[in-house]
């Protein structure tokens, strides 16, 4: 199919982009990468009036890395994102999800920031940001605001952003201190939306001993959640504590929707291996650092 007829704006500042979105209304529709929305518009499951397409407005393709965190610019490819050194050894989650998300082709044009701003609970960028504790940069004609993760996502597809708005940039803060982190996911094909993903952050005391284990799940939910499982594994040393157990609370704490391509029984049976063999990959990594 082809997308209804709509009206391209191709604005060559933020102030510019900001002033069309407000003439336009909620007629308009941003455009970054277009991997998402792009679909959307073929299959004519949304028609904006207007595209404003930001690609040319400058300042928004760097990623900013320092001690406290990495912040990705609204036009930073995930390709771009996924070789960035600094960024992953400051936050290894970034590397670790970007590297699940589709296929090279869509990575090297579908964005970061585009891909959290479209919610898509299937998304492995929305969980990145909240199992970090991140949030969203967002610039609107009143000014600019910073939204946190939870006040973000407001359901399937829907945040909390509305009106003349652009999100300029994702924060995720560093990996804390004798941390370690895993990601993996479940999927029909290689590339394809996963049946189910697990992103955890383990992190141990002085003695290597688990003080917090947690972990964020992507095609579980409507909306990104975070779930504390350290009551399962608390102060247990790194090389014997019940991840098996871990795993079986993570089962207790989700309600996945059952679809086409999996029951929610099979969803949540997922959820516990996954939680299982990913905590242990980041225990000995946090291990590891520990040590070091």
């Amino acid at each position: 199919m082809k997308p209804s007829a709509f009206r391209y704006a191709d604005p060559r500042s933020l102030e510019e982009a900001l002033e069309v979105l407000s003439a336009e209304g909620e007629g308009a529709k941003v455009l970054a990468g277009g991997q998402s929305l792009l679909p959307l518009l073929s299959m004519r499951l949304a028609a904006p009036a207007t595209l404003v397409d930001i690609n040319r407005v400058p300042g928004l393709d760097a990623v900013e890395t320092g001690e406290g965190g990495v912040r990705v610019g609204a036009l930073v490819r995930h390709a771009r994102l996924l070789e960035d050194a600094a960024a992953a050894r400051v936050q290894p989650l970034l590397a670790r999800a970007t590297a699940n998300v589709a296929h090279p082709a869509i990575r090297n044009r579908g964005t970061t920031v585009g891909s959290i701003a479209h919610a898509d609970p299937s998304g492995e960028m929305t969980s990145v940001l909240a199992l970090t504790g991140g949030s969203v940069t967002v610039a609107t004609p009143a000014g600019v605001e910073t939204v946190g993760w939870q006040d973000l996502f407001v359901g399937p597809l829907e945040t909390s952003v509305h009106g003349p708005a652009v999100v300029t940039s994702a924060f995720f803060p560093a990996l804390p201190a004798r941390s370690g982190t895993a990601f993996a996911e479940i999927a029909r094909r290689k590339g394809d939306y996963a049946v189910c993903g697990a992103g955890v952050v383990v992190t141990l005391d002085e003695d290597r001993r688990v003080s917090a284990a947690r972990a964020a799940y992507i095609s579980v939910g409507l909306v990104p959640e975070v779930h504390d499982l350290t009551e399962a594994v608390a102060g247990q040393p790194v090389d014997t504590a019940d991840w098996a157990g871990a795993g079986a609370l993570a089962r207790t704490l989700v309600d996945p929707d059952a679809d086409i391509h999996a029951s929610a029984d099979y969803r949540r049976l997922l959820v516990g291996v996954l939680t299982e063999r990913t905590l242990i990959e980041a225990a000995a990594e946090a291990a590891g650092r520990t040590a070091a």
